[in-house]
């Protein structure tokens, strides 16, 4: 098997073939899906390793101290012959993975041969392709967690035993001194423990994703909103807990934390930055300096951690295997979110490559995880999930250009279509509405009087046969939509869908072998709000970006009633697959591309859903659609944040954009307007004048099949790629 090692005298790393570990008793031999890089302790240990001599002496004082004893002890010669023979050597790198079990050691029986389980240890952790882990240093992964996101198990850990050490109470307010990859996650664990965290880091970019992940405020040590921060959210009395998650030799940390902490307040020492305690202003607050040890109890206890005694749990609740097991949990349950922390994922076999760009610093990261091979044989088991955008493949024939006005024809005429489309077209010139048709012959008629129909039918065949007529509308229920498509684009019309297009793959398949068929792509889903008015001028105002963008969409559907079609998830689809591709299709029209992978997590029941895209340029949008809000609150609202740069909408209402110098609000319009209107003049104007379609078919497709892959993504629980066909 492989393994990563370093030469500490040299400093070389390699990627080694080693033999494959026994499984031991009391243990299990797990195969690696995916390992973590601790970009702080890592890090710290591959840069010492290229130091000379004298500097590897001045970074571990510890280490020199025990060199001088043992020369008092057994001479010069032999203790040079053992410290070279020690620097001289590989050894391991890692402590943080997620793996299958592969084997099962004697006394094991909690865990059999393929569960998924998350591992911790620098000795049994390590970035292998094989681990042999104790059994109080593995736990399973819960049902649905990805992979990726287990991985994080260990660092999770020292994150929560942190804060348990600090003890926080809610409606606490807590500074988090570092936002390397353990500051992240300990603000994050502070903000579900319901206290207020202030984040200080000189990156900004690090302060920005710890202000989308629950941090209240967050700047430079260096600067003054860090104190303004702590004053107005404590009342001028300080922080009432410090944690210190910086690294690097300046004493600023720990200066900072006794001029921000309250009287008698905590300071909870978490990562390795200097320790020079300035006495009087420690002393003066009488402040509490506690240190936390790395996963928890039972760390560095060979009998706990290589023998497997536990800790009775009335005499110690939380030993390091539970918080690993109470970190994936939280994992699991979404109360914790590790997905924005990925800067990277990387091949195992480019190990070398990736620390040499961390350490020069080509590679600006957060978390950076290996991914492994999956052994051969079982690579087409055990494949990342996909899911197909298909290409669009079209002879496209000459659009033709309606005659003085346009002629519609209306496939159902239910509440949304006499609501929200019907009342628009009726009073627009230049559209004639020619005929509905309905499976009912009242529900027509009714159509027809209120909306002025030229006709009303039953049959869909005369409706299609009709060579006057130059688009349908199909504004059905969502099973049909596919098939109806379908058949209008073969017809020669123009069509508009209402949302979604497709509820399968087969489907989606389908239209577009009728485009190519046919020849006919003058196709429109209603994917409605990227026409909203409101929303169009801010993303003019907030004007061009060039760095990555995050963006969050919190959509509180609401729950519907017991009778309503939508529920009839057998033959409907589920509710975010009848209507997710709204929310999809607004975040690729504000990034300016179609998403590359989809990660979607649920509730009991897929009532409620954590919906992640990621996008070419390292983009992110967060769309969270939740059933289990208060009727009273706002239906939608998002926030984009870019180069410095914020748009916040709020339910199509009011949207402000911020930047640098200025803040800037659109008046309040009289109602909300999500855009069916706009999205319908350009529908027409596109069929008056043969001109193209409001929006790309490559995109409505692309928007598809990422509603799509949220089903598979919940299914499979890991991230689905969206690969496009050539």
């Amino acid at each position: 098997m492989k393994q990563v090692v370093q030469n500490y005298k040299s400093g070389e790393l390699a990627v080694l073939d080693v033999p494959v570990p026994g499984c031991k008793p009391g243990g299990v031999l797990v195969r690696s899906a995916y390992s973590l890089i601790s970009t702080g302790t890592e890090l710290m240990k591959v840069s010492e390793a290229g130091m000379s001599m004298l500097g590897k002496a001045r970074s571990r004082p510890d280490q020199v101290a025990k060199v001088m004893q043992s020369v008092a002890t057994n001479g010069v010669p032999a203790t040079y012959r053992k410290v070279m023979g020690k620097l001289d050597s590989y050894t391991p790198l890692g402590y943080s993975l997620c793996g299958v079990v592969e084997q099962v050691g004697a006394g094991i029986d909690e865990v059999k041969v393929g569960d998924l389980v998350a591992c911790a240890g620098n000795e049994h952790a390590l970035h292998a392709e094989l681990n042999w882990v104790p059994k109080n240093l593995y736990v399973p992964v819960p049902d649905g967690l990805a992979p990726r996101h287990a991985a994080f198990g260990t660092v999770g850990s020292i994150a929560m035993q942190g804060v348990r050490q600090g003890g926080p109470q809610l409606g606490e307010v807590a500074l988090v001194i570092g936002l390397g990859l353990i500051g992240q996650l300990v603000v994050q664990l502070l903000a579900a423990s319901g206290v207020r965290v202030v984040g200080v880091d000189p990156d900004p970019v690090r302060c920005e994703l710890a202000g989308r992940l629950g941090a209240a405020a967050c700047g430079d040590p260096a600067s003054a909103a860090v104190e303004a921060a702590v004053a107005e959210l404590t009342g001028g009395l300080g922080v009432d807990q410090v944690y210190l998650a910086a690294g690097g030799g300046s004493n600023q940390p720990v200066e900072l934390a006794a001029r921000l902490c309250r009287d008698r307040g905590r300071v909870v020492d978490i990562g390795k930055c200097r320790l020079d305690l300035p006495w009087n202003a420690y002393y003066e607050k009488e402040l509490d300096v506690r240190f936390s040890r790395s996963y928890g109890p039972g760390r560095y206890d060979p009998e706990y951690e290589l023998q497997g005694r536990d800790y009775p749990i009335g005499y110690v609740r939380w030993t390091e295997r539970r918080n690993l097991a109470c970190f994936l949990d939280l994992l699991a349950r979404g109360s914790v979110d590790v997905e924005p922390l990925i800067s990277h994922v990387a091949d195992f076999d480019d190990a070398v490559e990736t620390y040499r760009r961390l350490k020069d610093g080509d590679l600006k990261a957060v978390a950076v995880l290996f991914r492994y091979p999956r052994p051969e044989g079982e690579a087409a088991k055990a494949a990342a999930p996909a899911v197909a955008v298909p290409a669009v493949k079209v002879r496209r024939s000459p659009a033709r250009a309606a005659n003085a006005s346009v002629r519609l024809a209306f496939v159902g005429a239910g509440n949304y279509a006499t609501s929200m489309l019907l009342p628009h077209l009726a009073q627009r010139d230049g559209v004639e509405l020619s005929t509905v048709v309905t499976t009912t012959a009242l529900s027509a008629a009714n159509a027809q009087r209120k909306f002025g129909f030229a006709e009303a039918t039953t049959d869909l065949d005369a409706v299609l046969g009709d060579t006057s007529i130059d688009a349908v509308f199909v504004v059905t229920r969502h099973s049909s939509h596919a098939e109806l498509t379908r058949r209008a684009l073969l017809a020669g019309k123009a069509v508009f869908v209402e949302k979604p297009l497709a509820l399968t793959e087969e489907e989606l398949a389908g239209v577009l072998a009728a485009v190519e068929e046919s020849g006919n792509d003058r196709l429109q889903v209603g994917f409605n709000r990227r026409f909203a008015p409101l929303l169009r001028e801010a993303r003019t105002r907030f004007g061009a970006r060039t760095g990555p963008a995050h963006l969050r969409y919190l959509v509180n559907a609401g729950r519907l009633d017991h009778t309503s079609w939508y529920l009839q998830q057998g033959t409907e689809g589920s509710r975010f697959a009848g209507e997710g591709g709204h929310f999809i299709d607004t975040a690729s029209w504000l990034l300016d591309a179609d998403p590359v992978s989809v990660y979607a997590v649920a509730s009991p029941g897929d009532e409620d859903l954590q919906v992640v895209l990621r996008y070419p340029d390292g983009s992110t949008a967060a769309i969270s659609y939740v059933t289990s809000g208060p009727a009273g609150f706002p239906k939608e609202t998002l926030d984009l944040v870019a180069d410095g740069k914020a748009l916040r909408l709020d339910d199509f209402v009011r949207a402000t954009v911020y930047d640098r110098k200025r803040w800037v609000s659109s008046r309040l319009p009289k109602a909300r307007d999500k855009g069916q209107n706009a999205e319908l003049a350009a529908f027409v104007r596109a069929v008056r004048t043969g001109g193209p379609m409001p929006v790309p078919l490559e995109s409505l497709v692309a928007t598809t099949a990422a509603t799509l892959a949220v089903r598979t993504g919940l299914a499979g629980g890991a991230p689905v790629a969206l690969e496009r066909a050539r």
